[in-house]
């Protein structure tokens, strides 16, 4: 029994290799242009997992004859980083490292820095990876210093060639003479949602269930429905998490977490999460956001496996919470009368610096004194209305009495 994955056997060794990304690496693609000229520049690539990131800065650092390294954000260190750098001043590495870092998301600000002096001096080309926007997870000064490529889902059509590759290896290695169709191939294909590596796990499994012909059948016995990030499955799993948090139903909840983070998508979690805390229970329990803030950062900075474990916390303290969205209603009411151009006409005695006739609560009982607030042409409009529970309606009746209503 070999200990290699299939998909990482038959991992393309060039550019010409490369299944999908055409318009990056096809004859007119934008990199393939590039390193032709002669060029290899700090690069940054980004999009959904099993689309050929890995595969590519490879198949880069082959073609340029430097020395390569490999990290992985999700358990890599600053000393890591260190240590590669260390090689530079070896004969081997004296004319630079290239450096594939995957995850990059996963470094912290930080971490992220320690390449920076690195990339300015030459002593190392990076090539990074993500499948999260970059603009929100990697350091802007390395984005200013790296050209920003995006990987898309690979078509169906592309995806079936890496497939009938497998087929191929699959009969050599085990002797046997199994067919596929084209179709069936593209089915496989399309139902890994253009992970590649996916699709070949997937078709791999469907080998070993059929007799002669690998058919449909052999295949959607080992769909997993969980799709890439191309699939609409991706956002129907994370709307399946916030309408069972809404829904106050813990287990559902602990399911749709395990399930999202088993695809990969733990930021997905994280950014879903914090979103839910505010939405769904927000001035109910005030503190559930801070907590499910601390709980995703945690999360981040720990790395899966163990980042499941402060997010299930959260999941399930959300899901367990009082709920309420009086918070977000009243600012979705207050934004559709300023995109309705209402509220123009300010209080004069709240601009500064002129504060005419403006009263400073503390000095006064309580802390409260009645004044206008709103515009004018808003003055009696009412947005906030505190929902029925037990935080919301304690703060309700304190107001009503401080306030003498």
């Amino acid at each position: 029994m070999r200990n290699m994955q299939l998909a990482d056997i038959l991992r393309p060794k060039t550019l010409d290799e490369i299944v999908g990304q055409e318009h990056l690496f096809g004859a007119k693609g934008v990199v393939r242009r590039m390193l032709a000229g002669g060029r290899i520049t700090n690069m940054i690539f980004f999009g959904p997992p099993g689309t050929g990131k890995t595969t590519a800065a490879s198949a880069i650092a082959a073609a340029s004859g430097m020395q390569f390294r490999k990290l992985n954000a999700t358990h890599a260190s600053t000393q890591d980083i260190k240590d590669i750098i260390a090689e530079t001043n070896n004969v081997f590495g004296s004319g630079g490292i290239l450096l594939y870092l995957d995850e990059i998301q996963y470094f912290n600000r930080k971490q992220q820095q320690t390449l920076l002096e690195y990339m300015e001096d030459g002593r190392i080309t990076l090539i990074a990876s993500t499948t999260e926007n970059p603009h929100f997870y990697v350091y802007n000064a390395i984005i200013s210093r790296s050209s920003l490529f995006e990987f898309k889902p690979v078509p169906p059509t592309s995806g079936a060639k890496m497939l009938r590759r497998a087929l191929d290896y699959l009969n050599e290695e085990h002797g046997t003479q199994k067919t596929a169709s084209d179709e069936l191939l593209c089915y496989v294909a399309k139902a890994a949602g253009g992970d590649v590596r996916r699709a070949i796990g997937l078709f791999e499994n469907a080998f070993f269930s059929a007799d002669e012909e690998i058919l449909r059948e052999h295949a959607d016995a080992f769909k997993s429905g969980i799709g890439n990030y191309g699939d609409d499955a991706h956002y129907d799993l994370l709307s399946c998490l916030q309408k069972s948090i809404r829904g106050s139903d813990p287990d559902a909840a602990a399911f749709y977490t395990a399930k999202l983070l088993e695809s990969g998508e733990l930021i997905s979690v994280c950014r879903r999460l914090q979103v839910i805390a505010s939405e769904d229970i927000g001035a109910a329990y005030p503190m559930a956001a801070a907590i499910t803030r601390a709980c995703c950062e945690s999360a981040k900075e720990l790395g899966m496996p163990e980042a499941r474990i402060p997010l299930g916390n959260a999941a399930i303290i959300l899901a367990t919470s009082p709920k309420s969205n009086s918070t977000h209603i009243a600012l979705d009411m207050a934004l559709e009368d300023v995109r309705a151009g209402k509220g123009t006409d300010i209080p004069e005695h709240l601009q500064s610096p002129l504060n005419k006739g403006y009263q400073y609560p503390h000095d006064f009982p309580g802390h409260y004194v009645r004044q206008q607030y709103l515009p004018n042409d808003l003055k009696d409009k009412k947005y906030y209305i505190p929902a029925e529970n037990k935080t919301e309606q304690a703060a309700a009746e304190y107001w009503k009495k401080i306030k003498g209503n």
